[in-house]
């Protein structure tokens, strides 16, 4: 009687654990209520976050201002912004697409 309830238990448990790595994989890996883990990409963005995140994103340019004018037009349009200083707006492909009337990139 008692393997019989051990059986049970364990099979239960299994059961419990296998649901549980389902739900998981069901939130790609990100275990459902860790936004963090996803700080960059479309819509990663409040609005009111956007002069913070350009401020890191340009703070390395010598051309500040315009810098900052331009990534937060961008932001505010895209709610997002690559990581890093340069590069990496593969991240961001509203970010990356939008171009001025010459054709070159609007968004630093």
């Amino acid at each position: 009687m008692a393997m019989v309830k051990f059986a049970a238990a364990l099979l239960l448990s299994l059961l419990a654990i296998s649901m549980l790595q389902t739900m998981v994989m069901a939130n790609h890996g990100h275990g459902g209520h860790h936004k963090g883990n996803n700080q960059y990409g479309p819509g990663s963005l409040k609005s009111y976050q956007c002069p913070s995140q350009c401020t890191r994103r340009c703070s390395k340019t010598q051309y500040h201002k315009p810098c900052m004018f331009f990534c937060q037009k961008c932001c505010s349009k895209c709610l997002c912004v690559p990581p890093g200083f340069y590069g990496n707006k593969a991240v961001c492909p509203c970010y990356n697409n939008w171009k001025t009337k010459e054709g070159g990139p609007k968004c630093p």
